[in-house]
């Protein structure tokens, strides 16, 4: 298990390595099963039965299998079929929490139903990272359509959380843990990951708590995160395939590919996996969905990649030289809107010194890679005064898994008995930010033609890009910042690029009233 969370001020729930067990025969390992062609031929079922496998799940968009078999030889004998690309064991490669030129931004106001509201829930005073990318100001026009649907694919959603509860679409959650779907209430969240990021993007205005980005959207919990909050590739794939195929506009994803950080195509195993994950979220993006990730807390240029030093990390690091063919999953697949952090913003004596919403010291960046930033917190360099716990992000906790949130960071509500809210921080953080303005610019500007008759992702990142708050690379750095490397590089944080874009901030950090005035 990495530490780097703890040695970056316990940026996520703490988690341990595991292999998630399927639930058939005892000791089976569980297989992607990766088709050259983007389908799965009428006798691939058969394939797998006589490989001494049984199939979890086929997925004939993208040309995948989810095979389980406690054979030795299961992935020799698939592979003497010259149809068949790649056949890995998923064991060890869990996606762990952390993470075409684009259409033109010019629409009309679209036809999707839109009412305003109001951000004055008993903690909304806490909230300040809705205050800085302009929520209220952006609520007073629009707090989204209920006709755009979020889905979250994280640990799963508290389906009983009174932020949540109003906007829970339950019909389009699903448990996608296994590799194969179960729709409905088994999605609910056993880590508590899932319900901040969600609370982040969609509590509702109703009086209590907080108030989301989109706090009149339909939100999706699609869990494919288990309780010790690993992803594992079938998991992941099976996210992203219901995302495409059950009508969700926008997804959230706050996480990337564990074991190796960063997956190479010159490594088989790493090969076929990332391929197959790739295939689900391009085929996710052709059904209309646009998806937002999180860039990941190394502080690191992914970028310009030059060594893994934190891989495989459900056993023991193994520093290697990397390159470019080296690629974090899912923030690096085309189309993808990465998304760096930030902290508080910067304000009193010290609002001169650096930028005014400085890029968290954790937050990985990256030409190319940065489309946007958006808070996330910081609890070394935000600028005071802060309202919470030392700069971090305040959102829905389930009370399921109140130990998962330390003590200093838990919030009651009084108009809510027994609910929890917590203070969390992370590019986890900054993601759900930047998913729940693409929200409100579907909810805006909707029917325009997309694949569902709604903005393309194309369109919604132009207009996420293009009404960001553009942030210049700083002219100097607050004490202590710059001795802070890179997780992997061991190099300083170096900002490239001008005002209008650059590796720390992209295009800037998101604004949601831009968003929705354009």
């Amino acid at each position: 298990m990495r530490t780097r969370f703890v040695r970056r001020a316990a940026l996520f729930v703490a988690v341990a390595a595991m292999t998630l067990p399927f639930a058939g025969a005892a000791g089976a390992a569980t297989y992607v099963v990766l088709y050259k062609a983007q389908g799965v031929p009428a006798d691939g079922g058969g394939q797998v039965r006589a490989a001494g496998g049984t199939v979890v799940a086929s997925y004939a968009q993208i040309g995948v299998i989810i095979a389980s078999s406690d054979d030795a030889g299961f992935s020799a004998a698939l592979m003497k079929d010259g149809r068949i690309d790649g056949v890995s064991s998923t064991a060890g490669f869990a996606s762990r929490l952390d993470g075409g030129a684009a259409d033109s931004a010019e629409s009309s106001t679209g036809d999707l139903p839109n009412s305003p509201a109001t951000d004055a829930d008993n903690l909304s005073p806490l909230q300040w990272d809705m205050r800085q990318i302009h929520a209220p100001e952006a609520h007073e026009i629009t707090g989204g359509s209920p006709s755009v649907l979020v889905g979250d694919i994280d640990t799963g959603i508290d389906f009983d959380h009174p932020d949540l509860a109003p906007n829970i679409d339950v019909a389009n959650s699903v448990n996608c843990v296994t590799g194969s779907p179960v729709a409905g209430l088994a999605a609910q969240d056993d880590n508590g990951h899932g319900t901040h990021t969600a609370g982040t993007i969609a509590a509702a205005s109703n009086g209590v708590g907080i108030v989301g980005v989109a706090p009149n959207v339909k939100i999706a919990g699609i869990k494919s995160g288990n309780a010790d909050g690993f992803f594992f590739p079938e998991a992941v794939i099976c996210g992203f395939v219901w995302a495409g195929s059950h009508h969700v506009d926008v997804t959230n994803n706050s996480y990337f590919a564990d074991p190796w950080e960063y997956n190479c195509r010159n490594d088989s195993d790493q090969r076929a996996i990332w391929k197959a994950e790739q295939r689900a979220i391009l085929y996710a993006e052709r059904q209309g969905v646009t998806v937002v990730a999180a860039e990941g807390n190394d502080s690191d240029d992914t970028a310009h990649p030059t060594q893994d030093r934190t891989s495989p990390d459900d056993t023991t690091p193994v520093t290697r030289d990397i390159t470019n063919a080296c690629v974090i999953i899912p923030v690096e697949v085309p189309g993808v809107i990465g998304v760096s952090a930030t902290g508080s913003f910067a304000q009193g004596t010290n609002a001169g010194q650096y930028a005014d919403h400085l890029k968290s010291f954790y937050s990985s960046f990256g030409v190319g890679v940065t489309q946007v930033a958006a808070p996330g917190g910081d609890s070394l360099f935000g600028t005071p005064p802060f309202t919470g716990v030392a700069g971090r992000v305040l959102s829905a906790w389930p009370t399921e898994v109140t130990s998962n949130c330390l003590a200093s960071r838990r919030v009651t509500d009084p108009g809510a008995p027994g609910a929890l809210w917590c203070y969390q921080q992370g590019t986890s953080m900054a993601s759900p930010h930047a998913a729940g303005v693409a929200a409100l610019i579907i909810s805006r500007y909707g029917m325009a033609g997309g694949p569902k008759g709604k903005l393309s992702p194309n369109q919604v990142k132009a207009f996420l890009t293009q009404t960001a708050d553009p942030q210049a690379c700083p002219e100097s750095l607050p004490t202590g910042y710059s001795t802070i490397l890179g997780v992997n590089s061991h190099l300083p944080q170096a900002c490239q690029g001008g005002p209008g874009y650059n590796s720390w901030y992209g295009n800037g950090e998101v604004d949601a009233l831009n968003a929705v005035t354009r």
